[in-house]
């Protein structure tokens, strides 16, 4: 009866392993969406950086004298 007792005692903490190993996932699922997000808004600005300085660099190409 002593096994039986002990199987009990350890599906509650299967029960909570699961539970924290779905929070962890979750978590990082979590975290790497808003890692997308940042590097998504990162790459915009640095695009629009770059837009402006080529089109800068147009404008100073055909101010100049040839």
């Amino acid at each position: 009866m002593d096994t039986g007792s002990r199987k009990d005692k350890t599906k509650p903490k299967e029960t909570s392993v699961r539970g924290d190993r779905t929070k962890q996932k979750s978590a990082q699922q979590e975290l790497k969406q808003r890692q997308r997000a940042e590097i998504y808004a990162l790459n915009k600005v640095m695009t629009e950086l770059e837009q402006q300085q080529f089109e800068a660099f147009c404008k100073q190409m055909q101010s100049q004298p040839e």
